[in-house]
């Protein structure tokens, strides 16, 4: 039978060994994930802001690349209006050519009919562009941007004006006489002016969205940094940590009451108080004395009777 007569030392072993184990599986935790909060014992505070710092992120992102597409959005609006642009000067070409005298009737009929089919095209334009299968002309582009906050929410709206000859005010008028031509001069150019104020104020959204894409994108990149200073562990340093408690060890030494040694052997604290049961297990009965002499030279010495 083994008996422990001072269980102090013997205590105070026991708990080192159960702190030395607690830390070495934390530490190997932190390898395995990478991550030096993985629970919320570990780090409740940081855990609760590396949390909200996540949903901010998540949040960014998807703000990035809603403005993204608003952009690509908007730019399909431009495109559609610089070739109206290119029509509409084609037909301020045909308008100054009608209006002079000197043409026979079918030269003029010839110069309305491309004029008619510009007039067409324009509208058709209006009609059939679209993004992601939705028209575009006509429509409010509304693009929502977040950092998951209230107060970091916006919702950016750029107003796309129709696209037909009435809202450019073209319908009806013809280039047949001189009369009617310089009258069509005169809407072509205000409709001329009114693409290119509508292109402006597209233009100015994209530039806006760019703006706010480019902000979020610094964003997240300033947050993830901000995320792994708080919740990714540092590799070098745990790895230095894992060494030093894996080698943590000591020597155990067990002499006999007339002082003479009689076991001698390196004492793992994993192994622990088992290992001290194995070392008497084949010695005699009788009082022994038994020293552990830890890493840093410290000793403690426990008399056992077996």
């Amino acid at each position: 039978m083994l008996s422990i007569l001072n269980s102090i030392s013997s205590l105070t072993a026991e708990t080192a060994l159960s702190s030395t184990q607690a830390n070495l599986q934390k530490t190997l935790t932190e390898l395995s994930t990478g991550l030096k909060i993985n629970s919320g014992s570990d780090d409740a505070a940081g855990l609760s802001i590396a949390n909200g710092l996540q949903a901010n992120i998540s949040a960014l992102n998807q703000s990035s690349q809603n403005a993204s597409d608003g952009v690509g959005l908007l730019q399909t609006a431009d495109g559609a209006l610089s070739q109206v642009t290119t029509l509409l000067n084609r037909a301020v070409t045909l308008a100054t050519e009608a209006s002079t005298g000197g043409l026979s009737t079918s030269q003029a009929t010839a110069l309305d009919t491309e004029y008619q089919s510009i007039l067409t095209e324009i509208g058709n334009i209006g009609t059939t562009t679209n993004y992601n299968g939705t028209a575009i002309f006509g429509t409010t582009a509304n693009v929502f941007t977040s950092d998951g906050t209230t107060a970091g929410s916006n919702t950016t709206a750029t107003a796309i004006g129709a696209l037909t000859t009435a809202a450019l005010s073209l319908t009806g008028t013809a280039l047949t006489s001189t009369t009617t031509a310089q009258t069509a001069l005169t809407d072509i150019t205000a409709a001329i002016s009114a693409v290119a104020a509508n292109r402006g104020s597209i233009g100015a959204a994209v530039n806006q969205l760019t703006a706010s894409s480019n902000v979020e994108t610094t964003e997240v990149t300033n947050l993830t940094s901000a995320e792994d200073n708080i919740q990714n562990a540092d590799i070098g340093q745990t790895v230095a940590q894992m060494s030093v408690r894996q080698a943590v060890s000591a020597n155990l030494l067990v002499f006999d009451v007339n002082g003479r040694q009689v076991y001698h052997s390196g004492w793992s604290l994993q192994p622990g108080i088992n290992q001290l049961v194995l070392a008497l297990d084949g010695l005699a009965a009788g009082n022994y004395i038994v020293k552990v002499i830890l890493p840093n030279s410290s000793q403690q010495t426990q008399l056992i009777k077996k």
